[in-house]
């Protein structure tokens, strides 16, 4: 596979195209059809997908590579979050990984030349009880340990960080302190998709765009490509990163995964002047906002209750989630509504994701997400490519096995027990 040259991107080549009217850019990534037969194919060109296969380029030499999607780039979940990058976990398979993806984050502008807008705004936690203080302390305590930076706020202190938020006697909830990770905070989403779809497309990876995968081509027991609407592609290996559709290509393999699909919806106000500087999140229920840089507030809270593979959700939710806006910013009542939209979610048992080898030869597998997809997309590529490569886990996705729920060894951050709608 011959690399393409790709021009890069810098002040002196905006200059030079400005000179011709900006009418000489190259495609940032090619439209090519499909070849017969490929090493890889990566289902999904999503954010997982696409990072998956820069890594396996980059990392590991792989460069004959096909990612297939049934849209067009970015027309999933990666297209459709709240933008936000953490890594305050607890759980010693989560930490690691998580701090990964924030190193990741760090550099991926510079790796990817091109600037996906990592903003480490911090990530700021109310805790509106006594008890989800103390939690919040163990949880920074165990960052600390892990050699991520965390800090326990007072009331007074989180006046002076936030400002904004509903400190009087008539409060709501009222607030006792808070966390914040202060190197977390949010990147542009359709940014990443395009950056890392354009240093995979330089490193010789086909995009193939508009192309369902309807079915697998076996070879005995093993999987040898797909059946696409684009016609039958050969591979040598096979690697799923679809989101919530992971269970639907899972079954056409014969797997039956412990995922359920939900809708998280997410909504964002008419913009106003520059405010909310954190990412803000509060104890009192699952409710988070922060103000992107055209100046609306960006927030969501709970997945739907109910399975769906829509996007779009329900006005239960919408009213939920409008109350925890109003109770914690109240300013916000005064402003008007924007947009909505909605990401299918793949819920596991225990909220923690699945990259894996799985039990059918040439299968690879990379799902589960639940609310941590965004923030785990380099992470997760860097883990699947190694996985793929080396039909073996790397370290930092070692324990994210699909066996982990028939041993009970599960990965329960939130600790809410083995229900897919609760985490």
């Amino acid at each position: 596979m011959v690399e393409r040259s790709g021009e890069r991107y810098s002040i002196w080549s905006l200059l030079k195209h400005a000179m011709g009217g900006h009418k000489g850019w190259e495609r940032a990534w090619r439209d090519p059809e499909p070849k017969k037969n490929y090493d890889v194919i990566i289902v999904g060109a999503g954010g997982h997908g696409l990072a998956t296969a820069y890594y396996l380029a980059k990392n590991h030499g792989i460069k004959n590579i096909a990612i297939l999607e049934k849209g067009h780039v970015g027309s999933g979940n990666v297209g459709r979050n709240t933008t936000i990058v953490r890594s305050n976990y607890m759980m010693q398979e989560n930490t690691p990984f998580y701090e990964h993806s924030m190193e990741l984050w760090r550099g991926m502008s510079e790796d990817l030349n091109y600037n996906v807008m990592f903003s480490p705004r911090g990530y700021l936690f109310a805790a509106c009880s006594q008890a989800s203080l103390d939690g919040l302390v163990r949880r920074a305590n165990t960052m600390r340990l892990n050699g991520i930076r965390s800090e326990i706020l007072t009331r007074e202190e989180m006046m002076k960080e936030a400002s904004y938020l509903d400190y009087s006697d008539q409060a709501r909830f009222p607030i006792y302190g808070g966390m914040l990770q202060p190197d977390a905070g949010t990147a542009r989403h359709d940014a990443v998709a395009w950056g890392y779809a354009r240093a995979a497309d330089q490193m010789g990876v086909d995009i193939i765009q508009n192309c369902e995968v309807l079915d697998y081509l076996w070879s005995g027991e093993r999987i040898v490509g797909v059946k696409t609407t684009r016609g039958d592609i050969g591979a040598g290996k096979v690697g799923i990163a679809v989101a919530g559709h992971t269970s639907v290509l899972a079954q056409k393999a014969g797997l039956q995964l412990p995922i359920e699909s939900h809708v998280l919806q997410a909504f964002v106000s008419e913009s106003i002047k520059p405010v909310v500087n954190h990412v803000v999140v509060w104890s009192a229920t699952y409710f988070y906002v922060s103000q992107s840089d055209k100046g609306g507030l960006v927030f969501g809270g709970h997945i739907d209750r109910y399975n769906s593979y829509a996007q779009r959700g329900n006005l239960a939710n919408w009213g939920e989630t409008m109350q925890g806006l109003v109770s914690l910013v109240p300013f916000a009542a005064r402003l008007r509504l924007l947009r909505s939209w909605g990401g299918v979610m793949d819920m596991t048992p225990d909220g923690s994701p699945i990259i894996t080898t799985t039990p059918v030869p040439g299968l690879y597998l990379n799902g589960g997400w639940c609310y941590g997809g965004f923030k785990a997309t380099p992470a997760s590529g860097w883990c699947f490519a190694h996985t793929i490569a080396n039909d073996a886990p790397h370290t930092y996705n070692a324990g994210f096995t699909m066996d982990r729920f028939e041993k009970g060894r599960y990965i329960d951050e939130a600790g809410y027990g083995p229900y897919n709608h609760l985490q």
